[in-house]
């Protein structure tokens, strides 16, 4: 490995730091394909499964119309404040980044700590099963209980081959990407055409608009858990910030990608959820599992099939951007010293950070064995705006500390003020409301990361087996050491 690096080490090969100084990732992200990253991260399974939940909880289809919108400011609020702390700390890894280098190094561990063990994994595995469910429904028509073997295996599937794309080529996994992204797009504009055709025939369920707030929840328990689900639908605002040092010109492509991709977003899902209220009755949405496919079999009769389709394809895009921005926080930490060397490595010859994206897999393909999509949406929510939270709080901690830091981006004062807010309402008022064991279980597992911490990462008790394991792996997988792209 080392006579390659020799041999390789000079200018003109790409990816490596003139001098021979080591590995680094390629920029090649452009703007669209930023874009295409945060849409189509954002547009998955929720905007298909999520109406029904965001209904339930909040009560009225005005009220739920608002939670809708207010979803996506808080989503561009919280991009913009992400934007200004990518361009202070031009580093791959988002939040475990930021965090790490303004609060130190246990905080930072405990968000990676969740993440590559719960929250990254769990999500890949959650929406591979949505993935399976819409994948495999054709083939079982008339059957309510899909088998769960079935269902588990698509799911792996799905994991293994999105595995397959990430480490064979950066520009391969963004270019599928893109073509899911505008995939998505496509189908959501069909839904928003088929309720404008719907309400011009004059066949629509007007009575949701003229009884809008009609029984609206006053709870701020419901209430925050009504943003669960809808904010669950724009998750992935924040994914262009992990791949920050793959982004060509990173300090005026991620502000534009950001305010292009979430206000396209969010005015689909209003548009979306607006159709979905004109042909079905407020008792259809919430009787029904699937929004979209009622809403499919309402308008497109013969074409109902098309839902289904457009659901897989949604959610199988969506789990590549997971997995693409996931396996580089991963990378990023284990750079940092906070998870196994190895996993800080990238191919010699594809510049892909393939330990990690095996890592994850792993994990999330443990995670679809006892995974249920339902329930783990939730409590992802809750465990992701104290991430949310802690990482806002940096930025107004660097406006306290350093306020003649130089900033090529800065927002408003108010808007990390307004998020960090709403951040404690969205983590405090369902506990307060309704509290759940599992509240209980997700603070326990993040208590357990402390003691972790200081056996493996503060006095560093490693055995030789894993030093030993990592040269074989290195040699095996043809994977080396970086540098960080900060320029």
């Amino acid at each position: 490995m080392e006579r390659r690096q020799e041999r390789d080490g000079g200018e003109g090969v790409a990816g490596w730091e003139p001098g021979g100084r080591g590995l680094r990732l390629r920029r090649e992200i452009g703007l669209w394909s930023a874009v295409s990253l945060t849409a189509g991260c954002m547009v998955g399974s929720g905007i298909f499964m999520s109406p029904q939940g965001v209904l339930v909880y909040i009560g009225s289809p005005g009220a739920s119309l608002v939670v809708w919108a207010v979803c996506g400011l808080l989503a561009m609020m919280g991009a913009l404040c992400y934007a200004e702390l990518g361009a202070l700390v031009p580093k791959s890894g988002g939040e475990y980044a930021y965090i790490l280098q303004i609060f130190g190094s246990l905080p930072a561990f405990l968000v990676i700590y969740t993440f590559v063990l719960l929250v990254r994994p769990a999500a890949i595995a959650a929406i591979s099963l949505s993935f399976a469910e819409y994948a495999v429904a054709p083939f079982y028509p008339g059957c309510s209980l899909l088998p769960q073997a079935v269902l588990k295996g698509v799911a792996a599937i799905c994991i293994l081959s999105l595995m397959l794309v990430n480490c064979r080529s950066s520009r391969l996994a963004t270019m599928l990407t893109n073509v899911c992204a505008v995939a998505k797009v496509f189908s959501l504009l069909v839904i928003v055409g088929g309720g404008a055709v719907v309400l011009g025939q004059g066949r629509g369920y007007t009575e949701a608009f003229l009884f809008a707030f009609h029984n609206t929840t006053q709870q701020p328990g419901r209430i925050g858990m009504a943003f669960y689900q809808g904010l669950w639908s724009f998750d992935g605002w924040n994914n262009v910030n992990y791949v920050m040092e793959e982004l060509k010109n990173p300090k005026q492509n991620l502000v534009w990608a950001l305010l292009i991709a979430i206000p396209l977003v969010t005015s689909l899902y209003l548009l979306v959820n607006i159709s979905y209220l004109l042909v079905l009755s407020s008792n259809e949405i919430l009787s029904s599992n699937a929004v979209a496919v009622s809403w499919g079999n309402q308008v497109l009769g013969a074409w109902a099939w098309l839902v289904p389709l457009a659901v897989a394809l949604s959610t199988f895009g969506s789990v590549n951007g997971i997995f693409f921005g996931g396996s580089r926080v991963c990378y990023a930490a284990a750079r940092e010293g906070h998870l196994p060397q190895l996993l800080s490595m990238v191919h010699v010859h594809r510049l892909t950070p393939t330990p990690a994206l095996m890592f994850t897999t792993a994990v999330a393909l443990v995670l679809v064995i006892p995974g249920n999509f339902s329930t783990i949406v939730n409590f992802l929510s809750f465990l992701g705006w104290i991430t949310y939270g802690t990482t806002i709080g940096c930025l107004l901690y660097l406006r306290i500390k350093n306020k003649n830091l130089p900033r090529p981006y800065k927002v408003p004062t108010v808007i990390p003020v307004i998020m960090l807010l709403a951040s404690f309402y969205l983590v405090l008022a369902p506990i307060i409301e309704r509290p759940q064991t599992e509240f209980l279980y997700i603070f326990l597992f993040l208590l357990s990361g402390i003691p972790v911490y200081f056996l493996l990462v503060y006095f560093r008790c490693q055995p030789k087996w894993l030093q030993m394991a990592t040269l074989y792996l290195q040699l095996l997988l043809e994977v080396a050491p970086t540098i960080k792209n900060v320029d």
